[in-house]
């Protein structure tokens, strides 16, 4: 039986309502909801409240849905170079934000006549692929990272 007919069954042999148990574990009636149609999971600490107040093993609860046993493990794991991945979504968002600026320009000197000139010093080439270079490298080191996790 997977997770979500296994909540259901629970809560029904109970005579509770979805409100009934959304209330016990204070969460809204809407998640009860969503985890009985299997839309989404509980986090690993509902799924302890739902063991204690079910009177079941997480076990029973975990290894019943292959899919919620997967979202508990990855949930559980904690990323290995978390500022480094912070570091290169930053240089992507900034790749980005100059990319849309270069645009903006482009366009308002197109449409509209603005003389906006690029700073003295900082040649027309360089400004144009500097966008381009950030999003690159901030988009294949955040992607290298993101499934590095510590051991």
């Amino acid at each position: 039986m997977i997770f979500n007919e296994r909540l259901k069954k629970e809560r029904e042999k109970r005579n509770w309502s979805q409100t009934d148990l959304a209330e016990k574990l204070h969460v809204s009636r809407q998640s009860v909801s969503k985890w009985e149609t299997g839309k989404n999971y509980p986090s690993i600490e509902v799924i302890i409240d739902l063991s204690d107040l079910f009177g079941i093993t997480i076990d029973e609860m975990l290894r019943s849905d292959a899919e919620l046993k997967e979202k508990v493990i990855r949930d559980s794991k904690q990323l290995a170079y978390p500022k480094w991945k912070t570091f290169f979504d930053s240089v992507f968002l900034l790749g980005a934000f100059l990319l849309i600026t270069k645009l903006v320009i482009m366009g308002l000197h197109y449409f509209v006549s603005a003389s906006i000139t690029i700073p003295e010093g900082l040649p027309r080439n360089l400004s144009n692929f500097i966008p381009l270079v950030f999003l690159i490298i901030g988009g294949i080191g955040s992607d290298n990272l993101k499934n590095k996790y510590v051991e």
